[in-house]
């Protein structure tokens, strides 16, 4: 993972610097700083705008007694998209844009939903089952315990539960 983040940084302003030399050579040095600029205004309008619409959803969805899972990684892309289009550059503002877009927000997350769901899985069924020879029988639960007698148990009108029942 450190490695992934190091590689990033270090390709992330290479290409992005050649990017803007091929765009500067195409439109000129005016109009490709203009570009960097109204990115950056639209992505802020669009960021407004569909950051209130997910937090409706999310308001909704805590209302309706939901989860809000796919709403607040709605709203995780949408942060990351903004952060994407103030950052000056093309590639990162491409990206950034691409983070608008809910259906590919879903499938981003129904991506994420599946590894996840595939990796507990994994990790949890790997320890029993017959897959890996154990049993299908019950599932054994071994523990400590301690029988306790009636008498030991705390007074039910007592409102701190201290003295024991007489």
């Amino acid at each position: 993972m450190v490695g992934l983040i190091l590689l990033l940084m270090i390709a992330v302003p290479i290409m992005e610097i050649a990017v803007f030399i091929q765009a500067g050579e195409f439109l000129g040095l005016w109009p490709t700083l203009l570009t960097v600029v109204l990115t950056a205004a639209i992505g802020t309008a669009l960021l407004r705008h569909q950051g209130l619409t997910t937090l409706k959803k999310v308001q909704e969805s805590m209302n309706a007694g939901r989860p809000p899972v796919a709403e607040l990684f709605d709203g995780l892309c949408l942060v990351v998209a903004g952060l994407l289009l103030l950052t000056p550059g093309f590639v990162t503002d491409g990206v950034g844009f691409l983070l608008f877009v809910p259906p590919l927000r879903s499938f981003i997350l129904g991506g994420l939903v599946r590894r996840l769901s595939v990796s507990m899985h994994g990790s949890y069924g790997a320890r029993s089952g017959p897959r890996d020879g154990g049993s299908d029988g019950p599932t054994i639960i071994e523990g400590d315990y301690h029988e306790v007698d009636a008498r030991d148990r705390p007074d039910p009108n007592d409102p701190d539960n201290t003295l024991p029942r007489r």
